[in-house]
């Protein structure tokens, strides 16, 4: 039977069932034990948690405006089609409607050219918030655990010194001592993991909402300039490609 996760630690996942762990973990809730602290990398992690959250709204607002965007072109479309309707049944109003039926055209086309940078932002924007963070905080999970670990075993390696010596506790004290060197290496090495991490993240994030942030600039003023050529060209130059005419409907939405 497998090990059950027994432990939960400031986020983190805790393999070590130990008397030690336990009673670390306690020790570190009230206030008692000596917890190691890396106060830069610390800093990093708390950043990139508040980070996340920023973004995860900023996602969640940009889901919404698809769905407002793609709910105003269903409402164009269909007021453009009565337009175009109403133009061949009133002989005395034929160009009114027929202009007004042209100009909602225009809108849903220019409306579809926005719907589709917008939901490339919002891909985008899932993608670095779902993967690439979620994935850097996976193994600042698992460095938090380590950690715990290293502590854990640190302290019962100090309590095992200061006791007596005899052929018993030297023994122990052996044993010991190869188990904290065990946690101490883990913990290091995902403490540099963590910081590379963060570091590659940093530079990808900027990399990313860079051109993202550009292309929502560009096809956002674009549209509400009327810049028919604007917007055609903001989405030529991110290699967005909409959906070919005729395609079934609903288009982005279906994409979330």
């Amino acid at each position: 039977m497998k090990p059950a996760l027994c432990l939960v630690a400031m986020g983190a996942l805790v393999m070590d069932s130990s008397p030690q762990c336990t009673k670390q973990l306690i020790s570190e809730r009230f206030g008692r034990g000596s917890r190691t602290v890396d106060l830069e990398l610390e800093l990093q992690i708390e950043l990139l948690r508040e980070t996340k959250r920023k973004y995860e709204s900023v996602l969640q607002l940009g889901r919404a405006l698809t769905a407002h965007l793609y709910s105003l072109l269903q409402t164009q479309h269909a007021l453009g089609d009565a337009f175009a309707d109403l133009s061949q049944k009133s002989p005395e109003l034929q160009e009114e409607f027929g202009y007004n039926a042209e100009t909602q055209k225009l809108l849903c086309k220019n409306g579809e050219t926005l719907l589709g940078a917008v939901n490339f932002f919002v891909s985008s924007i899932n993608t670095l918030v779902t993967k690439t963070m979620e994935d850097t905080l996976m193994t600042v999970k698992q460095y938090e655990a380590a950690r715990l670990e290293y502590d854990a075993y640190r302290t019962d390696l100090e309590e095992l010194s200061l006791g007596p010596r005899d052929a018993g506790t030297r023994g122990r004290l052996e044993s010991a001592q190869a188990t904290f060197q065990a946690h101490r290496d883990k913990y290091e090495k995902l403490r540099g993991d963590v910081a590379i991490k963060l570091k590659f993240l940093e530079e990808n994030k900027i990399k990313v909402m860079h051109k993202q942030l550009l292309l929502f600039h560009n096809a956002v003023s674009a549209y509400f300039a009327g810049n028919q050529k604007q917007l055609e060209q903001t989405l030529q130059q991110f290699n967005i490609k909409l959906r070919p005419p005729g395609a079934e409907k609903p288009s982005w939405l279906e994409e979330q």
